[in-house]
């Protein structure tokens, strides 16, 4: 008989595991707590979350309001996509563009900027869609939020003239939400 109960309790325990486990992975995602100027519009819901780890690209120019001196330039982002899981779903690189392993891509154009709370990071932005391609939620974008960023910001100390043209890569990380049209 104590046999029976501990396999039913296995069972039982296993069961509300599952279900709880299931729950889990059906639950929406949330869009990230962000300033009103960060906000996606009122008719798009949030349709995939993106971690994104790679580095930002600055180039030493010189400077536009004083020739004389120089500062590194952001040139572009260079980036590997990764989804919930850890796979690698996609890049992000220069126009700002994302690009899914799966033939979508978005390119977009800033809309909104904030500092966010970590003065030693790359702002917290929000993207509109000026262009897409191919399928999948990438081509269906209109808004992306650049958030939780980590690192990626050039040098204060700028650079020097011996240094001209040279390219920095500096290593970051952010969290990217794409935004769709409801329906």
């Amino acid at each position: 008989m104590k046999m029976q109960i501990t396999a039913v309790t296995s069972f039982l325990n296993a069961a509300i595991t599952g279900l709880l486990l299931a729950g889990c992975a059906a639950s929406p995602i949330a869009p990230p707590v962000v300033t009103e100027a960060l906000k996606a519009p009122a008719d798009q819901s949030l349709a995939l979350v993106a971690q994104a780890t790679g580095v930002q690209i600055y180039t030493c120019t010189a400077s536009k309001a004083d020739s004389a001196k120089f500062e590194w330039a952001f040139k572009a982002p260079e980036a590997d996509l990764f989804d919930g899981a850890g796979a690698n779903i996609g890049k992000h690189y220069a126009g700002p563009t994302w690009e899914s392993a799966a033939n979508g891509k978005v390119v977009g154009e800033v809309k909104g900027k904030d500092d966010g709370p970590d003065a030693s990071a790359i702002p917290w932005l929000l993207l509109k869609a000026k262009s897409n391609a191919g399928t999948g939620i990438f081509a269906k974008t209109q808004s992306i939020q650049r958030v939780n960023t980590i690192g990626g910001k050039a040098p204060a100390a700028g650079c020097t003239a011996a240094e001209s043209g040279k390219e920095l890569r500096v290593p970051y990380k952010a969290a990217y939400y794409f935004y769709t049209a409801k329906g």
